[in-house]
């Protein structure tokens, strides 16, 4: 199967309908959310806070198995996000609190995870996702969780944008920078519990950060980044999802999903970032033509008078 008869055909098959409406959804608010995490420079906050949920997966699972994978997520990444924000506002260093929140959690879950009797497999669904094998009576929470992310900085977008520009400015006027900083790090912890879920802890970043720094490079209108950063990841994981169907049904290749779709986010953001690069050059080139000075012709006349 080619890749073209991929982009359409697969998706009439159960799982890879269900794979696709998840991932649409969820590269939308990632990408919507990720642009907030680019402006205010807080990459790596969600790094911390995509290992953060680690542990509250594999509690979840030793738990009440895959049915708990969701709550145990949300649960430990919005207590994540908590004790980041009060540790940023207790005055210790961002990278220091990252580092002390990002070491426990990711060492908790590994404890949790061994003492289950699959070690293994357990450990590499929780790392690298199960985007195909996603229940159906799980799509629907999912699409839940993403939608409470995407209302929480739907709710406060242009407080939020303020602070990313002008963080004094934003604090005279009255806005509460804790209840920002909550509510941006706790979207950012809704979107990574959605994105485990899928793609795994290990890969979440990308879905977040890769989406927002596409956008900066496609536009330089603010309102136009938040449609670009969304278009950009629906596409990918589009796209994604048809080429892992494509490698394995027609290639006899047996991909990771959740890897295949990252692939493509960094593959595509790439190839937006050669085509800026390109436009900037030619830019530049165009300016220097318009700016060179314009030389007299050889054996041109001598002006009216000159030499009188």
């Amino acid at each position: 199967m080619s890749l073209g008869e991929a982009l359409f055909t697969a998706f009439t098959v159960p799982f890879m309908a269900r794979a696709l409406l998840v991932m649409l959804v969820l590269a939308v608010v990632a990408g919507i959310v990720g642009v907030l995490v680019n402006l205010r420079g807080l990459e790596f906050i969600s790094d911390g806070l995509t290992h953060a949920v680690f542990p509250g997966l594999a509690i979840g699972l030793a738990v009440a198995g895959t049915a708990g994978l969701l709550p145990g997520a949300a649960i430990a990444a919005l207590v994540a996000a908590v004790v980041l924000t009060l540790l940023d506002r207790a005055g210790v260093t961002s990278d220091a609190a990252i580092a002390i929140v990002l070491t426990a959690a990711f060492s908790v879950g590994v404890i949790v995870v061994s003492r289950s009797d699959d070690y293994a497999g357990e450990l590499e669904a929780l790392l690298f996702g199960r985007v195909l094998t996603i229940p159906p009576e799980e799509v629907l929470p999912l699409i839940g969780v993403c939608a409470v992310a995407l209302l929480a900085v739907a709710v406060t977008m242009k407080q939020q944008l303020f602070r990313a520009f002008d963080a004094r400015g934003s604090l005279a006027s009255g806005d509460s920078a804790l209840r920002l900083d909550l509510l941006l790090n706790g979207a950012v912890a809704l979107v990574v519990v959605a994105a485990a879920s899928t793609v795994g802890t290990l890969l979440v970043l990308a879905l977040l950060i890769v989406p927002g720094a596409a956008a900066r490079l496609m536009t330089r209108r603010l309102w136009r980044l938040f449609p670009a950063a969304a278009v950009f990841g629906a596409v990918c994981a589009w796209l994604g999802l048809a080429v892992g169907f494509a490698a394995s049904v027609g290639g006899g290749v047996d991909l990771p999903a959740g890897s295949t779709i990252v692939a493509v986010f960094v593959g595509a953001y790439a190839v937006v970032l050669g085509a800026r690069w390109i436009a900037d050059r030619a830019g530049d080139r165009r300016q220097s033509v318009t700016r060179a000075p314009i030389e007299p012709a050889t054996g041109a006349s001598s002006p009216a008078g000159e030499g009188r």
